[in-house]
């Protein structure tokens, strides 16, 4: 990628670029704008960096985000992350209302697309993660990295809105183009809304795709071979980030044995756990999770 200008940061938990891009710690590279998620109690944090950066630090890994928000933006939950933060007015926003399993949408606020590029020590960390939430990673990004294992959540490329905010799928005409530099793409089909026939070409066209079925657990596409993996039983609480949790626990866990199957049983242990509370507050430590896996397999 192109060299682009420093972001400012003026908060204490924001490191200098310089430094960062010299961190020998990152395990997992996460790219992405964060939100505020609207609850019937108010806001939380989110987007897809967000959890995945909390995942990462309950299962041991270090995470480093590059991202575009506001100031006032709370960070300082997530204090064992290292962030690289471009400055914006705004914070993108959703409102998330749910009947079932359906969702629906309202974005009230939408920062600038990510600019420059990834900070050239965090290609060096094993995983990087593209975590777009409303299009603000252009799809060329995923021709530029080189990590050993590159994951990508599909969701914010799929999303548009109108001048109310209502968000409506939209799936670009060259997403299976660029989507082939990934290594793992984490799809759910709510994310397509009704293009069951990309889903359908992506699945026999791309290496390994792992599609999630909240309550249904997850199936694995591994070179068109279907694997479905069960789900851990859940009490639903909170889905709202609950692909996001997946994929990062998939990524850690395929990362360290190279067994998609059972990265894919993993993380369902991992989402479910999360879905039990609001926001990231319910993500399970990596000894619980083993904790449970233990006792199922005995």
């Amino acid at each position: 990628m192109n060299k682009g200008k420093k972001p400012g940061a003026t908060r204490q938990q924001r490191n200098s670029q310089a430094a960062q891009e010299c961190d020998p710690q990152i395990d997992i590279a996460l790219l992405g704008h964060v939100s505020l998620d609207w609850h019937a109690d108010g806001f939380t944090p989110g987007g897809t960096v967000f959890f995945a950066a909390k995942t990462a630090a309950q299962l041991g890994w270090r995470a480093g985000v590059l991202t575009r928000a506001a100031a006032d933006f709370p960070f300082a939950v997530a204090t064992d992350t290292t962030w690289i933060v471009q400055s914006s007015m705004v914070t993108t926003t959703f409102r998330n209302s749910y009947r079932g399993q359906a969702r629906t949408q309202i974005i009230e606020a939408v920062a600038p697309s990510l600019q420059g590029s990834v900070p050239a020590g965090w290609q060096k960390a094993p995983v990087l993660l593209f975590g777009p939430v409303a299009q603000e990673i252009p799809l060329p990004w995923l021709a530029e990295v080189h990590n050993d294992l590159v994951g990508a959540v599909v969701q914010g490329w799929l999303r548009r809105w109108d001048e109310q905010g209502r968000v409506s799928h939209f799936v670009p005409p060259d997403l299976l183009t660029w989507l082939h530099y990934a290594d793992v793409v984490t799809f759910s089909r709510e994310d397509f809304g009704s293009h069951d026939d990309v889903i359908e070409r992506m699945i026999h066209a791309l290496p390994l795709v792992v599609e999630t079925r909240d309550r249904e657990g997850a199936v694995v596409y591994e070179q068109g071979r279907m694997y479905p993996v069960p789900p851990r039983p859940a009490h639903l609480v909170d889905p709202t980030g609950a692909g996001d949790i997946f994929t990062t626990a998939f990524l850690v866990r395929y990362r360290e044995h190279g067994n998609p199957v059972a990265a894919a049983r993993f993380a369902n242990v991992v989402a479910s756990f999360a879905v039990e509370s609001m926001g990231a507050s319910g993500i399970p430590t990596r000894a619980q999770v083993e904790t449970y896996l233990a006792g199922e397999s005995s």
